[in-house]
């Protein structure tokens, strides 16, 4: 006859006294308003029976003496095949031993052991059974039998592995990743980072860099920012220069994101889908690309002057001749005058003398005047003196270095625009940085300081350069911007021409220069121009 599962039990066991040793008191408190003292044992075997979940029960030995259907499906065994066997026909050799001792351990002292095991199913093949086993215990407490509940979870678990091993694949790609990448919730807060955004924490000593580069952001893109959030546009290659910490130089960095929407998991999201959104941030050091191109924009404005520089220095020669050349010529003219107004005949070959040298200095002098080269005209457009005075500090940089200097840069953080020429700016804020530095290096002052400030009022843009040199002697400052004269010991390398040159510029821009009579520091020059008023601009050359 073949083994049922209900026969086996009545044969083996007291089967009321081991369904009621399963639930105490179960049966009189589930259906205490029934006229019957006790639910009918079929209705609450064929419960058992019927269970979506497999259920066992062993003798003390843990030989199977009742399966259920679900029983046979799970494992594979009917219940013919399983029934009088050990439990430990469906153990297979991959659980390891200090598992079954704890529960071998725990069933004994009379405890609920609840664990995962690794199962053989009939067929062979291996699967992961969710066990839970609780000992039955007789009037006095003594273990009489084990009842085993177990599903099986290889699938779930598959499923939770395949999940966890994407999300290590995903942080892998990411963290192998050389840009900074982030992921960031609806309250600004880091979900997810990789190891290149780790290393910003550190460089960029601003705490939380997720949170100063989203402030950058949302300060440049303003209302663009809530509207590309809403329709998850997303954004590229915005740009930003970070100051570095102490001594740390400033970094360009290029942000890129994107918004997505995840589903929420809990509970409350069953019945009606709620979602939500996070942005990927990703954050590329792009400060060697844009330092390339400064260089490269350094080098074309450093040719541009170059060229300027090289017109004004031929200028500034041929000046310089000609001035030698009319000082004598004006003494030469002063002697012909008075030959003349004497008329006497002894001095007819000197006079002739004196007319063909005072003809061939004016030929000279006419000769050079043709040779003066023309200072092209440029374009007069918007200009911000604070980009115009970047530039040149970076011009004078190894200069500054070798020297030792300790500048400090103060520019008005939204200087107004003036009108101008770019390169004659230029030209002339690098004559007056190269002057306060050539000053800076002559003196015997131990503090060596170039300080370069920017500021604007209602009507004027000004430009402050203090240096730390011997200064101008208060009799010598009105000279200083005379043609060929200089405070510099047997001329310097130059005629003189420097400071006028640097004049003529400043009016050219309606602008002014004086030095400072107050300062007893060193030397300090004011330069000041007018504003760019957008209303009365008019395109022109200087």
């Amino acid at each position: 006859m073949k083994k049922k599962s209900l026969q086996y039990l009545r044969m083996h066991t007291n089967m009321e006294r081991v369904i009621d040793e399963l639930a105490p008191n179960f049966l009189d408190e589930a259906y205490s308003n029934c006229d019957d003292d006790k639910v009918p044992y079929g209705l609450f075997i064929e419960a058992v029976e019927q269970a979506p979940i497999a259920i066992s029960i062993t003798d003390k030995k843990s030989n199977i003496l009742y399966v259920n259907e679900e029983f046979s499906r799970v494992t594979g065994y009917q219940s013919a095949d399983i029934l009088g066997e050990n439990e430990s026909l469906l153990s297979d050799k991959s659980t390891p031993r200090a598992l079954y001792y704890d529960l071998w351990h725990t069933i004994r002292s009379k405890k609920i052991w609840h664990g995962t095991l690794c199962n053989r199913h009939k067929s062979g093949h291996r699967y992961l059974a969710d066990l839970t086993i609780a000992p039955m215990l007789n009037e006095w407490g003594t273990i009489t039998h084990y009842i085993g509940m177990h599903r099986d979870i290889t699938q779930s678990y598959e499923s939770e592995k395949k999940i966890i091993n994407h999300k290590l694949l995903i942080e892998s790609v990411i963290n192998s990743s050389p840009i900074a990448m982030v992921v960031i919730d609806d309250q600004d807060r880091v979900i997810l980072d990789n190891h290149m955004y780790k290393t910003l924490v550190t460089d960029l000593a601003k705490g939380e860099p997720a949170t100063c580069f989203l402030q950058l952001l949302r300060d440049e893109m303003g209302d663009l920012w809530q509207q590309i959030q809403s329709n998850e546009q997303g954004f590229n290659n915005r740009e930003f220069r970070i100051e570095g910490k102490g001594s740390r130089k400033a970094h360009w960095f290029s942000c890129a994101g994107n918004w997505f929407m995840e589903n929420s998991v809990n509970a409350d999201a069953f019945f009606e889908n709620t979602s939500k959104q996070y942005l990927i941030l990703t954050i590329t050091d792009i400060t060697r690309q844009r330092q390339q191109l400064e260089d490269l924009h350094l080098q074309t404005l450093k040719t541009l002057m170059s060229e300027d520089e090289r017109v004004r220095s031929i200028r500034e020669t041929l000046l310089g001749a000609m001035h030698q050349i009319q000082m004598p010529m004006n003494q030469i003219k002063a002697a012909e005058q008075i030959l003349k107004h004497k008329k006497e005949i002894q001095h007819i070959g000197l006079l002739q003398s004196l007319q063909q040298i005072q003809q061939s200095g004016e030929e000279a002098i006419a000769t050079m005047q043709k040779c003066i080269p023309e200072i092209l005209q440029s374009a007069v457009i918007p200009v911000n003196l604070n980009k115009i005075l970047h530039e040149v500090l970076l011009f004078s940089d190894h200069q500054i270095l070798s020297k030792g200097i300790d500048v400090h840069w103060q520019p008005l953080s939204e200087l107004p625009n003036m009108l101008g020429s770019e390169n004659r700016l230029r030209i002339l804020f690098k004559q007056l940085i190269d002057n306060a530095i050539d000053a800076i290096s002559a003196s015997r002052n131990e503090e060596q300081r170039l300080k370069i400030t920017t500021d604007a009022d209602a009507d004027l843009i000004y430009v402050y350069i203090e240096d730390s040199g011997p200064g101008i002697p208060f009799e010598k400052r009105t000279k200083v911007f005379e043609p060929f004269y200089t405070t510099r010991p047997m001329g310097g390398n130059q005629a003189g021409m420097g400071l006028v040159m640097a004049k003529e510029i400043v009016n050219q821009h309606q602008g002014f220069i004086d030095i400072d009579a107050t300062y007893n520091q060193g030397c300090r020059l004011k330069i000041s121009f007018p504003l760019h008023r957008q209303e009365s601009h008019r395109e022109h050359n200087v």
